[in-house]
C-alpha cells in the first residue's frame, strides 16, 4: 500500500532514492522494482533487518532488475549520515508527525537532496488525526511512546517545506477507507490487540482484502472520499537547482551495509 505517487515524484530507473523512516519497507520495494537504487533508512533496527530480508527474497523471485541496489541505513533525521546532494528523491512517509525537531529534519532533507531533485512528504491529515487525538490519548505523545507529538495542517506544512529551501509543486490525500479504522482503533484503544473487538476485526481484514485484491468500488471510493477522509497528506517539492546547502554533517553512529542485487 503505497502513499507517495512515484508518477508525480518523478521516480525514473537508475535514480538514488532515499526512503526516509522505511518502517518495514513498502515504499522502498516498489521504487525497487521501478530500478531504484534505494537508501532504506530507519530507527529500527529490527525493521531494517527485514527489509534487506524482504529484498533478498525479491530478488530470488526475479522481482527486481539485477542490477539494482538496496542499502540500509541507521539514522537520525535531524543528523542524516549523508553527503549533500546524494538523492536525487527523497521520501520521507509518515515520519515528520513523530520528530520533535521537524525544522531541522526538513533542512537534512533539503541537504541531501541534489539540486533538481524531488522530494515527497506525507503526514497524517488534519481532520483524521484530530478525531484520533481526541478519541484516545494512548494513540499520541506523551502517552504513547515514540507517538505523534504534533497535527499538521495542510499549510502549514507547505510552509514548513518552503522555509526549508524548498518549492512546493502540489500535494493530494490518500487513504480514506483508512481513517473509520483507526477511528475504531481508538475509541476502543489503541494498544489492545486487534482481535479484542469485533468490528475492528472485522475492519481490519476489510482492509487487508482491499490491500492484495483492489477491487475497482473500493479503490473508486477511496478516490471519492479521499478529498474529505483522506488518513494521510502527500505534499510534492522540488529543491531549485540553484539551491546552496550547508556544509555536510559527518556521524559515525550508523550502519549502512549494501545489498548488492547479483547479474
Amino acid at each position: 500500500m503505497l502513499t507517495a505517487d512515484y508518477d508525480r515524484l518523478g521516480l525514473r530507473p537508475g535514480d538514488r532514492l532515499l526512503d526516509l523512516g522505511c518502517g518495514f519497507g513498502r515504499h522502498a520495494f516498489e521504487a525497487l522494482r521501478r530500478g531504484a537504487h534505494v537508501v532504506a533508512c530507519d530507527l529500527g533496527i529490527d525493521e531494517l533487518q527485514q527489509v534487506r530480508a524482504t529484498v533478498a527474497a525479491m530478488w530470488e523471485a526475479d522481482e527486481v532488475a539485477p542490477d539494482v541496489v538496496l542499502e540500509t541505513a541507521n539514522g537520525d533525521a535531524t543528523h542524516l549520515p549523508f553527503a549533500d546532494g546524494a538523492f536525487d528523491r527523497v521520501i520521507a512517509s509518515e515520519v515528520m508527525e513523530h520528530i520533535d525537531d521537524d525544522v531541522a529534519a526538513l533542512a537534512e532533507l533539503t541537504r541531501v537532496l541534489r539540486p533538481g531533485g524531488t522530494i515527497a512528504i506525507t503526514v497524517p491529515a488534519t481532520l483524521p488525526e484530530r478525531i484520533c487525538w481526541r478519541l484516545s490519548s494512548d494513540y499520541h505523545a506523551p502517552a504513547a511512546l515514540g507517538g505523534h507529538v504534533r497535527i499538521y495542517g495542510r499549510h502549514e506544512l507547505r510552509r514548513r517545506m518552503a522555509a526549508a529551501g524548498l518549492v512546493v509543486d502540489g500535494d493530494h490525500r490518500a487513504h480514506a477507507l483508512h481513517s473509520p479504522y483507526w477511528w475504531l482503533r481508538c475509541a476502543v484503544g489503541p494498544n489492545r490487540p486487534v482481535e479484542d473487538s469485533r468490528l475492528v476485526r472485522l475492519y481490519n481484514r476489510f482492509l487487508t482484502w482491499d490491500i492484495v485484491e483492489a477491487p475497482a468500488l473500493t479503490r473508486g471510493l477511496d478516490r471519492l472520499l479521499n478529498p474529505v477522509l483522506g488518513k494521510s497528506l502527500v505534499v510534492y517539492a522540488t529543491k531549485p537547482a540553484s539551491c546552496d546547502t550547508p556544509k555536510p554533517v559527518r556521524h559515525s553512529d550508523h550502519d549502512r551495509e549494501p545489498v548488492h542485487v547479483p547479474a
